[in-house]
């Protein structure tokens, strides 16, 4: 960022504290100890109505990291009654009438996860499970839950206005690339029929709707909302004093004028060009026409006098008055450059200190209408996340979940919540911009941080009232686990910074790296009384990690659980520089720095990487020298990472148009930078997952094939330092658990595997070879316990789910929160 765009002293828009309005007349009857989810709950509260009722597609767990719960508190927090009608039957809307009448509006959420990835793998097969659901049971919620919920709202109460929100909503909230139908959709504005979307973090917006409502104001009047998307018509009276900025095409360049000699005259350059010159053909119009008085030197015949025109300084308009116009849906559908241009338009527009409004047109004719995003919502401050945070959260899952003992620990278990029981979120967002992640176009880039008293408080309120509490705190985290209170140094350059990212491709110089306010959690955490670890179970960015030992330090001794998984995603430069990672060798740098400082605790803990196949601009070649590096470095991977093209990210619009939106975006692609090699098709997907789990037998006969075609069939034999070997044992041709296989308790005390193949070149000693499930060698004794003897690879269910980049759900949400990220 120039010194030029500092001085200019833009600054962050301000916007109104959450604190600072005058509660609801229904805030007498307090708070309540869970949300209400059935009428005999209200008549317990003293209730003969809800002035919100949110739907979701999630069981209601009141806790800070479920979506529904932050929003009903907050709400209840303003003095609103609030109500929660969980994963209901959609079959009819009956059960949306369960809580009566809402007398402000419908709150719509599909949950914490995008539907679709919640029920799909990235191979389109359905999943078995739901996380998110008690007992871990799959079809509680239907495909694209949003709408369907937005549609039984409306059956249900036709005069309600319908609020609709969530990360579903949040990454459709325009024309978009819809993975599982392979077609660009209409945005969920214009599907759902809602009357407002909210996008992104959504309590500064929600509390002012309510508020604005409770007014008596009409919903087709708030307008004005960052954070907002809703339809307007062509022509709408409420535009006027707006700038539009036209950019519905890609820019191409115009006539370029050859270039002329200048040793030729003004006669020979007229002829060069087709004309004539007019001193020659005596056509040059008088002095007196040229606007030369009478008095003053007197020109010759035929000259003509240089007239000097003032330069007018250009004013561009207002950034808080414009509004892009971006292709409309139709262009953007039936042309792939087209979405690739308008994503990078909408890209380049979620800073929230300089972003302008977007618009984009749906239908044609009489049916014509336009799709309006207000800029991005203004980040909550310190005190407003504490705030948000601090609110009465039961912390638990609402007690009709109970089994027969009362407790949410036997059958009706929700994994989710069983994975962030113990944990505390202690920030949002993530400048770090990766193409395949969706928390940028989410949760945004600037950092929102938690005050340490807040985080020491819920801390200590985990240790005190959460049942079955161990002394073990599984995270202290979020998106990302060590960006707590990192940002800009500039708040000017920062409103005005238009980069995607601002650790890629290197750390930006105006970025603070100082790890020093999450050593001192780290520290006050574990010294508290009770407890006895403090994990961090979120995605560590390794490459900013470097840039504080003490950091890397204070983690590796006293906050790995005996194995550490970090992203590096990939080894070669072209994938990485389509998904903005950094290089390999960031990598190796933390894990020098991880070794040392494990040893000098004394303690044997492992670093296990995560890697991505089938990513946008990753060649067959490319995952091969991946391959071999994992064999080289003793990796065998479990869960196989596939790139899962997710609504609105930039890898997405990468994968449907072939295009690079990280750069201008033009109608040649002759670059090698703008045109990105796609991975499509079952084969091709299948070799790149094959190249990751190149230990697996079953993958061997493919891989064989394409070693070949790429000319390495140098990397197919029976050595330590071939990739596979040329042997091949009877399979199934299907995928095995790599849990067992891959580690050394599945090898006889010989190195021959149970099938009695013979081992990758070499005896596997025990305790070698990690796998990405765990990372740790087996216990002593297991290498030698014989085994029952049985297929090499036992047939997975149709339904088994493949693994995917956590970032796909939802940013800082219980399952997205507790995998990794980097």
């Amino acid at each position: 960022m120039s010194a030029a765009v500092a001085a200019k002293g833009r600054t962050m828009p301000t916007a109104r504290a959450l604190g600072s309005y005058r509660p609801f007349w229904a805030k007498r009857f307090g708070t309540a100890p869970f949300l209400p989810t059935s009428l005999a709950e209200m008549q317990q509260l003293g209730w003969d109505s809800c002035d919100v009722i949110i739907v979701t597609g999630d069981a209601y767990v009141d806790h800070p990291s479920f979506g529904m719960a932050v929003i009903g508190r907050v709400l209840e927090a303003q003095g609103f009654r609030v109500g929660i009608i969980a994963q209901p039957d959609w079959t009819s809307a009956e059960p949306f009438k369960a809580l009566g009448k809402p007398n402000l509006f419908w709150g719509v959420t599909s949950g914490n996860m995008d539907s679709m990835i919640n029920r799909y793998t990235a191979d389109r097969k359905i999943r078995s499970d739901d996380a998110y659901t008690p007992g871990n049971v799959a079809g509680k919620r239907p495909d694209r839950a949003a709408l369907v919920y937005s549609q039984r709202c409306r059956e249900a109460y036709k005069d309600v206005p319908i609020v609709l929100g969530g990360i579903e909503a949040s990454l459709r909230r325009i024309a978009h690339y819809d993975y599982w139908q392979d077609k660009v959709r209409r945005s969920m504005v214009v599907d759902s029929k809602c009357d407002l979307l909210l996008y992104g973090n959504a309590e500064r917006a929600i509390v002012e709707i309510a508020h604005r409502l409770a007014a008596r104001e009409p919903i087709e009047r708030i307008t004005d909302v960052r954070g907002t998307a809703f339809v307007r018509r062509t022509g709408d009276p409420s535009t006027t004093g707006w700038t539009q900025i036209d950019s519905t095409e890609v820019d191409t360049p115009g006539t370029v004028d050859a270039l002329l000699s200048p040793y030729m005259d003004i006669a020979d350059q007229a002829r060069a060009q087709g004309q004539s010159c007019a001193k020659e053909d005596g056509t040059a119009p008088p002095a007196e026409s040229a606007g030369v008085a009478p008095s003053g030197p007197q020109l010759a015949p035929g000259e003509q006098p240089i007239t000097l025109i003032p330069r007018q300084r250009y004013t561009p308009p207002a950034r808080e008055r414009s509004v892009i116009r971006l292709p409309s849906y139709e262009q953007v559908k039936r042309d792939p450059v087209l979405y690739a241009h308008a994503s990078r338009v909408l890209h380049l527009e979620t800073n929230p200190g300089n972003a302008r409004a977007l618009v984009q047109a749906h239908g044609e004719g009489a049916t014509a209408r336009d799709v309006w995003i207000n800029p991005p919502p203004i980040p909550l401050t310190m005190a407003e996340m504490d705030q948000v945070f601090d609110l009465p959260y039961a912390r638990s899952p609402h007690p009709s979940y109970a089994d027969d003992n009362g407790s949410h620990d036997g059958a009706t278990k929700i994994p989710a919540w069983e994975m962030i029981r113990f944990s505390v979120n202690i920030m949002r967002g993530c400048f770090g911009g990766c193409t395949f992640c969706s928390i940028t176009e989410h949760e945004g880039r600037i950092i929102q941080s938690r005050s340490e008293e807040s985080i020491i408080r819920e801390v200590e309120e985990i240790r005190d009232r959460v049942s079955g509490f161990t002394g073990v705190i599984s995270d202290l985290g979020g998106p990302t686990a060590n960006m707590y209170r990192i940002g800009c140094k500039s708040p000017e350059i920062e409103a005005a910074c238009r980069k995607p990212s601002c650790v890629y491709p290197g750390i930006c110089p105006n970025l603070r790296t100082d790890h020093g306010p999450l050593i001192n959690i780290y520290r006050r955490a574990r010294a508290l009384r009770g407890i006895k670890k403090i994990l961090i179970g979120s995605g560590l960015r390794y490459d900013l990690a470097v840039q504080s030992p003490e950091y890397v330090k204070e983690l590796v001794q006293h906050h790995v659980g005996g194995y550490l998984k970090i992203a590096p995603e990939h080894t070669e430069g072209g994938p990485l520089s389509k998904m903005m990672k950094p290089g390999i060798g960031s990598y190796d740098r933390f894990r020098q720095m991880f070794e040392q400082y494990s040893a000098e605790a004394g303690k044997k803990q492992f670093l296990i990487p995560y890697f991505i196949a089938a990513h946008p601009g990753t060649s067959d070649e490319d995952m091969m020298n991946l391959a071999v590096w994992l064999k080289k470095n003793g990796f065998r991977a479990d869960q196989v990472q596939t790139f899962y093209p997710s609504p609105m990210a930039t890898a997405t619009a990468m994968y449907h148009s072939g295009r690079n939106p990280l750069r201008k975006v033009t109608r040649r692609g002759r670059d090698a930078d703008e045109s990105v090699d796609i991975v499509r098709g079952e084969k091709r997907r299948r070799l790149h997952k094959a190249f990751l789990r190149y230990h697996d037998p079953n993958n061997w006969p493919l891989l064989r094939e394409a070693l070949k075609a790429l000319g390495r069939a140098d990397l197919i034999g029976n050595g330590k330092h071939h990739l596979i070997p040329s042997f091949q044992p009877s399979t199934d041709g299907s995928y095995q658990s790599a849990r067992r296989k891959n580690s050394s308790a599945g090898l006889t005390p010989r190195g021959g595997t149970v099938s009695q193949a013979k081992p990758l070149g070499k005896t596997v000693r025990q305790g070698s070879l990690l796998t990405q499930h765990t990372g740790l060698p087996p216990r002593a004794g297991l290498a030698a316990k014989p085994m029952a003897a049985k297929p090499m690879a036992a047939k997975a269910p149709a339904s088994r789910p493949q693994a995917v980049k956590a970032t796909s759900m939802k940013p800082g949400s219980p399952v997205g929160k507790g995998k990794r990220r980097g």
